[in-house]
């Protein structure tokens, strides 16, 4: 997948999940340094497309996830990047713990097994959508720097 500011703030919450469950020195020790490289391109993209050095065209990378909408709706998700920023954070760290479930999942009760199932696959349309809008609400942020 393309990098885009949206992808790269998916990351960003993904390391620091990582970095608040882990204990041990090294691993964090190298996620630290991840969290770096994650912020540095992070500014470098967005200095790059203000600047005019990414097309805006390229600013966005839209997942177009194929699912079947009914049985499957989310709330819709909109506001400033700062905003859908802390939602994106929210939505995977409630997918990380809902993952969590699934790596034991014969410990799982039959009749709660398809919950699981069903909240990641709503979740992750979460994080999609997350993604999608940072991309959107940047685009028309750089849109107007450019004007």
């Amino acid at each position: 997948m393309a990098e885009t500011l949206g992808s790269l703030c998916d990351k960003l919450t993904i390391v620091k999940l990582k970095q608040y469950h882990s204990e041990d020195k090294e691993r964090l020790a190298s996620l630290n340094d991840q969290q770096g490289q994650l912020v540095a391109e992070i500014e470098e993209f967005i200095s790059d497309a203000v600047s005019g050095v990414i097309p805006v065209n390229k600013l966005t990378f839209r997942a177009n996830k194929v699912f079947k909408s009914q049985g499957n709706e989310i709330q819709e998700i909109k506001g400033t990047i700062g905003c859908v920023f802390g939602k994106l954070a929210e939505v995977n760290c409630r997918l990380w713990h809902e993952q969590e479930k699934v790596y034991e999942f014969e410990k799982v009760p039959v009749l709660e097994k398809d919950k699981v199932v069903k909240q990641l696959a709503i979740l992750n349309l979460e994080r999609t959508r997350c993604i999608d809008e940072i991309d959107a609400a940047f685009v028309k942020l750089v849109g107007r720097e450019r004007h």
